[in-house]
C-alpha cells in the first residue's frame, strides 16, 4: 500500500541545462519536440506517483479503521491536508500553464488549433518558440515572483502539518523528543520542494528568481519547468505520506515502475563538444543498493554510484539526431524480485545558426518603436553585425544584442540582416500601420445612455484595444447630429475628441427619446501621414 520514498521524475532536471543553449538558437522542431517529451514525461511520472499514493492512502485508512490503531488517528486528517495543499498548488501551477498557452495564441486554454509537431504526433501549443509571453508575464511581472511564493508557501504548509502532528502525538507513537526534532529537520531539508536562491544571485544582470529562471525562455521550455515543480510537489507530498505511513506500521517496500531517467547538460550540442549525462533510475527508493541497480547504454553496462546515478559521455562528430537505447535492471532488496524497463533517448548535434526575434510582435508598425534582439549560438555579440533594408527602417541599438526599429513605409519585405563570425542570415517582417482605434463615448460604445450620463461626456476618445506597443490616437474629428422627437435633425461640425462650444450646447439639449448620432469620425494614430476615418456611433438618450 506504499511507494517509494523519494520518487524521481523521467528526466529530471534536464531542462535547467539545456535551456541557456536555447537563448540564441533558431530551435529546430526536433529540439522543441524535447521539451514537449519533457512535459509529458514529468506528466506521466506524477500520474504513476498519484496512483501509487492513492493506493497507500487507501491502505493506510484501512488500517487506521482498526480499533487497535486508535492512537495513530491524528494521521488520516494530517495525510488529508498535506495532499489538499498540494492539489491546490498543482491547480494553481495549471493556471499558469494556461495563461501562457492563451497568450501564445490559443485563446481557449487548449492547443487543438496549435502547430503540429512532425515524429511528435500531437498538437502543440502556437506560441511554443514564443520568449515574449514568458519574459513578460513570469520574468517582468509579478506572477513570477508569486509563483515563487506558492512554492515556499506549499513547503512551509507541508513541513508545518507534519510538525503539528508529531509535536502533539509523537510521543503517543513512540517517539523520544530527539528523534521527533530529526524527523521534522530531515523532512524541511530532504523533500525535493525546493527554491535555488544562491544561484541567480551569483549570476550577472539577475534581478530575481522569476527573472534568472524564466527571462527569455521560449514557452515550450517553460512548460516543463512547470510540471517539474508539481512533480516536485508530487514527489514531497510521497515522502510525507510515506514518512506518516511508517508511523503507524503501514509501511512497506515496492517497485510499481522504472525508467530510464537522463539528465543532459546539453540536449542540443555544438559539432565537436561532448555530449555528456547522467543516467538513473526513476521512482528510485533510498534502500536500493548500487549493486542492486544495472544500467545499460545501447547494451553496455554503466557503472552506478551510491546516489544510483551513473554517467555517460557520448560522440558529437556528427550532425543530426542520435538515439540513445536505454534499459534498466533493479533488484527489490526485500524479496529480490528483478524489475526492468526500457526507454531511449534522442539529442541533437548541430552546427552554429543564427536567431532574429520581434520582441513583441512578428511585424513592425510605423510610428512606435520595434524592440528586437538578434544572437547566434557560438558566437559572440561582438562579432555581429546587423542592419536593416525596406520599409524606410532605421535601427538604434539599446544594449549589447538589442535594437529599437522605427519604420515609416507599410511593405511586405523589410529586412533584417546579420553577418559576422561565420553566419549570414536574414529574416524578413512585415510593416504595417497602427491598427485602427475604436472611437468611444468616454469609455462607452454604441447603445442606451441616460440623460445625465450623457450631458456629462466630454467627447470621443480613440481607443487602441489589445495593442500592446504605447502608442495614442487621437480624435481629428466628427460630426453629431441630435434627432429629436418630431424635429428635424440638427448637425454641428466638431474639430478634435473634446466637444467645442457647438457640439457641447447640442450635447446639453439632450432630452429622453432622443438619438444623436456621431459621424464622420476621424482619428490620427502615431505615423500616419493623414487622419483616418474609424467607426461612427449611435446613442438613444433615456
Amino acid at each position: 500500500m506504499s511507494i517509494p520514498k523519494e520518487p524521481r521524475q523521467l528526466m529530471i532536471n534536464l531542462m535547467y541545462l539545456v535551456l541557456t543553449a536555447l537563448l540564441a538558437l533558431n530551435v529546430s522542431a526536433e529540439v522543441m519536440n524535447a521539451f514537449f517529451t519533457l512535459d509529458d514525461g514529468n506528466k506521466a511520472s506524477i500520474s504513476i506517483i498519484d496512483s501509487q499514493l492513492d493506493q497507500t492512502v487507501k491502505g493506510l485508512k484501512s488500517l487506521l479503521s482498526d480499533e487497535s490503531k486508535a492512537k495513530y488517528k491524528a494521521i488520516e486528517p494530517a495525510v488529508d491536508k498535506v495532499r489538499a495543499d498540494v492539489n491546490t498548488f498543482g491547480i494553481y501551477i495549471d493556471g499558469i500553464r494556461d495563461q501562457l498557452i492563451d497568450a501564445g495564441g490559443n485563446v481557449n486554454g487548449e492547443v487543438d488549433e496549435g502547430d503540429y509537431i512532425e515524429n511528435y504526433g500531437k498538437v502543440v501549443p502556437k506560441g511554443k518558440k514564443n520568449k515574449d509571453i514568458t519574459t513578460r508575464i513570469l520574468a517582468e511581472g509579478d506572477l513570477g515572483e508569486e509563483l515563487k511564493g506558492k512554492l515556499v508557501e506549499v513547503k512551509q504548509q507541508m513541513v508545518e502539518t507534519y510538525t503539528q502532528l508529531l509535536n502533539e502525538n509523537g510521543e503517543n507513537f513512540g517517539l523520544k523528543p530527539p528523534e521527533i526534532e530529526n524527523r521534522i529537520q530531515n523532512i524541511a531539508n530532504n523533500i525535493p520542494l525546493k527554491i535555488d536562491d544562491e544561484t541567480w544571485k551569483s549570476s550577472k544582470n539577475k534581478k530575481s528568481w522569476a527573472d534568472f529562471k524564466f527571462r527569455q525562455m521560449p514557452l515550450a521550455a517553460v512548460l516543463p519547468l512547470l510540471s517539474q515543480m508539481q512533480s516536485d510537489a508530487k514527489s514531497s507530498e510521497a515522502a510525507l505520506v510515506n514518512n506518516m505511513a511508517e508511523l503507524a506500521g503501514g509501511r512497506v517496500v515496492e517497485f510499481d515502475a522504472f525508467f530510464p531517467v537522463v539528465q543532459a547538460e546539453k540536449s542540443y550540442v555544438i559539432k565537436g563538444e561532448p555530449f555528456k549525462a547522467k543516467i538513473s533510475v526513476g521512482t528510485y527508493s533510498s534502500s536500493l543498493n548500487p549493486s542492486d541497480i544495472g544500467i545499460f547504454v545501447d547494451g553496455r553496462k554503466l557503472a552506478v554510484n551510491n546516489d544510483g546515478i551513473a554517467e555517460y559521455t557520448g560522440s558529437s562528430s556528427r550532425v543530426g539526431q542520435t538515439t540513445l537505447k536505454l534499459r534498466a535492471e533493479v533488484i527489490n532488496p526485500l524479496t529480490g524480485e528483478k524489475s526492468d524497463g526500457d526507454a531511449t533517448y534522442t539529442y541533437e548535434v548541430g552546427e552554429r545558426s543564427v536567431a532574429i526575434s520581434a520582441d513583441k510582435m512578428n511585424v513592425f508598425y510605423i510610428g512606435v518603436k520595434n524592440p528586437i534582439s538578434v544572437s547566434a549560438a557560438g558566437v559572440s555579440s561582438n562579432e555581429l553585425k546587423v542592419n536593416i533594408t525596406g520599409g524606410g527602417g532605421k535601427m538604434t541599438n539599446t544594449g549589447s544584442n538589442s535594437w529599437d526599429i522605427d519604420v515609416t513605409k507599410p511593405t511586405n519585405d523589410c529586412k533584417i540582416n546579420v553577418t559576422g563570425g561565420g553566419m549570414n542570415a536574414n529574416k524578413v517582417f512585415r510593416v504595417k500601420r497602427i491598427p485602427d482605434p475604436v472611437a468611444r463615448l468616454g469609455n462607452s460604445g454604441d447603445g442606451s445612455m441616460g440623460n445625465g450620463e450623457f450631458k456629462a461626456q466630454q467627447g470621443l476618445i480613440a481607443w487602441l484595444d489589445n495593442f500592446d506597443f504605447d502608442a495614442k490616437c487621437k480624435i481629428q474629428g466628427f460630426n453629431l447630429v441630435r434627432v429629436a422627437k418630431r424635429s428635424d435633425p440638427v448637425e454641428v461640425t466638431n474639430a478634435g475628441g473634446a466637444f467645442n462650444t457647438k457640439g457641447a450646447s447640442l450635447a446639453r439639449a439632450a432630452k429622453p427619446g432622443d438619438t444623436f448620432y456621431f459621424e464622420n469620425v476621424k482619428a490620427r494614430c502615431p505615423g500616419d501621414v493623414a487622419g483616418r476615418k474609424i467607426n461612427s456611433l449611435v446613442f438613444r438618450i433615456k
